[in-house]
């Protein structure tokens, strides 16, 4: 990245991130040609979409999506070792002849569209031989890419839907032939080539463009001195820098194991210089990390799916998201703060400071584009893709205003490459749980899994959200955001909705708990990746991780209560009064969860504190009350006992002397 030195990866730290991360697991050519050959598929496959974006596709979707998947594929055999062992500086033919292959599926519906269509749903013999070869690559890419999870579930899926008929009870279905499984993957748009890759087609891979330009304008570096200025000097400041800036990168970037690796880098060794515990210190970046991705703007890109999905307008998705994810992040700074309270760790020294005037004055600049992208979403009229194309055009024109943030031909052409390369790992998840959501539309699996988790909620509406909950928190484990949002909104969100919840409502909550799994253990990649920095112990850190990101467990379950939470329909006094009450209960629960106020709690003004923050689930007045009044009696107890001990400090000095 430019200019951002100290976020720069060292060799044990790239290590990590390719041990944790298998998106991560980039080949390194030897051989020139090779080199050139990656590069130019990479940067023409992001100029393609760069065009469309601005002229519209000139292929039916069918077919847009197809090229799309095809290019992926090829990136991901020339680019993707077979195993984690094999050599990485060198292409083996059998990877050559897997790229190649990846093309004739997608030629295929290029040529002989107009005549599939007119079939209707009726394959004929090359249909299944060349839908049977794209399913085949698309496993193999899902297991090179996102590991064997993802993969394996959608081969479970397969056998499912072949083989449902011999199942019992409520998951029992008629059953379905080979022919009938590959006219549903591959000649629709209910399989592979399903929402998720055309949101992949047509937002994601703009706006994974767009985070790319900004890294090589030196966006890492603002966001991490912007927040050291800000922050930094305060109690435990580095611990809050590592979560304003890892809140920042983490709504553009998406991936939280590569955020925790590349910005802990730089804020765990900053938070241990201080005092923070390892552990700690690890759990703060990884929980940060993670919580990004429920933050607008951008949200890791699922806010783009999730738009598509429901057929809701995605400024909608992002005015609703905003108050649940700053709560998320005060619940984790409260933490902090707190802990530096209780063990007494101080800021760092002005002199060590960037000067928030210096910064803005360097790079500020860079703020603009994100200033123009809310423009243009919110207030122009324009098309999301629209929106994105005229973004990193400014982005590329604002970079020219400082020497020092100024991107060249080979810094383009290098964002170009590297924004392909970070879409393969998107794409090939999305064409994979594409397999997965093809059968569940086909079987009607997902509604079936929502009528036993209701049944086995029964009629109580916190007994099915827990079910819920622990369901999106399995699914999700040890697979990216994207995927395990798109797998829990198809299986689990039904059974919400069918109790009465808002749809939008109902997809925030299982995202919620389809991104925690990343810091759940005993599958938490996040905190793992941060241990792995900060030299602490995994499991330590993830339940470090867990306690952190206690409000981000407990605001889906107020929201689904109280949509005035999210903002829908309220009037502005109802407004700030919702916000007021949220943020008093999200406070409550940092205490609680860090066990200080002012002094030490004991375990009863512990549970006190905890019991009065779930108060503000139930939205009565009388309950608000009756959780203030805990927050005033504990507070004032505390209060109390801090003025006895520093009259007792005092004493104990004036007797010293």
């Amino acid at each position: 990245m430019q200019g951002a030195n100290h976020l720069e990866l060292n060799n044990n730290q790239k290590k990590l991130l390719e041990k944790l991360d298998n998106e991560s697991r980039f080949r390194s050519f030897d051989n020139r040609l090779l080199v050139l050959l990656v590069t130019i598929i990479a940067v023409s496959f992001s100029l393609y979409h760069l065009i469309t974006a601005y002229t519209g596709t000139p292929v039916p979707v069918l077919v847009h999506r197809a090229i799309h998947v095809a290019v992926v594929l090829v990136l991901v055999f020339l680019l993707f070792p077979p195993t984690k062992k094999a050599r990485r500086d060198r292409l083996p033919w059998y990877d050559m002849v897997l790229a190649v292959l990846s093309v004739p599926s997608m030629i295929y519906l290029f040529v002989n569209y107009e005549e599939i269509v007119t079939r209707g749903g009726l394959p004929n013999t090359n249909d299944i031989i060349f839908g049977t070869l794209l399913i085949l690559l698309v496993f193999e890419a899902g297991r090179r890419v996102t590991g064997w999870a993802l993969p394996l579930l959608a081969f479970l899926f397969l056998l499912y839907a072949l083989f449902g008929r011999d199942l019992p009870g409520i998951f029992q279905h008629r059953g379905f032939e080979w022919t009938q499984m590959t006219n549903q993957l591959f000649m629709t748009t209910e399989g592979i080539f399903g929402t998720a890759i055309g949101v992949s087609a047509t937002y994601i891979i703009l706006f994974i463009l767009f985070g790319a330009f900004l890294q090589k304008s030196g966006m890492g570096q603002l966001f991490n001195d912007l927040a050291l200025a800000i922050t930094g000097k305060g109690k435990g400041g580095p611990a809050k820098v590592s979560v304003v800036a890892s809140g920042f990168l983490g709504s553009i970037n998406g991936s939280a194991i590569a955020n925790v690796v590349t910005t802990g880098a730089f804020t765990i060794p900053l938070m241990k210089k201080i005092g923070y515990n390892k552990n700690f210190a690890g759990a703060v970046e990884s929980s940060a990390s993670v919580g990004g991705q429920i933050l607008p703007p951008i949200m890791g890109a699922a806010a783009f799916i999730m738009a598509e999905t429901l057929g809701v307008p995605y400024t909608d998705i992002v005015l609703i998201a905003i108050l649940p994810a700053l709560l998320f992040y005060i619940g984790i700074l409260t933490q902090v703060h707190l802990r530096a309270s209780k063990d007494n760790l101080s800021g760092l020294p002005r002199h060590e400071l960037p000067k928030l005037k210096n910064v803005l004055k360097e790079r500020g600049h860079l703020l603009l584009p994100i200033f123009f992208l809310i423009y243009m979403l919110f207030f122009s009229g324009t098309t999301i893709i629209y929106s994105a194309f005229w973004t990193i055009i400014v982005t590329i024109i604002i970079s020219f205003l400082r020497k020092s943030t100024r991107m060249g031909i080979k810094d383009i052409i290098d964002a170009l490459e590297s924004g392909a390369r970070n879409t393969v790992s998107v794409a090939v998840a999305c064409a994979t749980v594409g397999i997965i959501v093809g059968v569940a539309s086909l079987t009607g699996f997902g509604l079936n899994l929502a009528n036993a988790i209701v049944a086995i909620g029964g009629e109580s509406l916190f007994l099915t959200l827990l079910f819920t909950m622990v369901a999106c928190i399995v699914l999700g484990m040890g697979m990216p955001s994207i995927p395990a949002y798109i797998i829990t909104a198809t299986m689990a969100a039904p059974a919400l909705v069918q109790l009465g919840i808002e749809p939008i409502v109902a997809h925030l909550f299982v995202f919620y708990f389809g991104i925690f799994a990343n810091i759940t253990p005993p599958v938490a990649l996040a905190a793992f990746a941060a241990a792995g920095v900060s030299g602490g112990t995994p499991m330590k850190t993830g339940f470090i991780a867990l306690k952190l990101a206690a409000a981000g467990f407990i605001v889906p379950f107020m929201f689904v209560y109280n949509n005035d939470l999210l903002l829908m329909g309220t009037t502005f006094l109802e407004s700030i009064l919702v916000i007021i009450t949220a943020v008093t209960g999200i406070l409550m629960i940092g205490i609680a969860a860090e066990g200080f106020l002012f002094e030490r709690l004991n375990i009863i003004l512990g549970i006190l504190m905890a019991g009065g923050a779930l108060l503000f689930l139930h939205p009565e007045l009388y309950t608000d009350a009756l959780a203030i009044a805990i927050l005033v009696t504990v507070s004032l107890i505390q209060w109390g006992k801090r003025k006895r001990n520093m009259r007792v400090r005092n004493n104990k000095q004036i007797t010293a002397t």
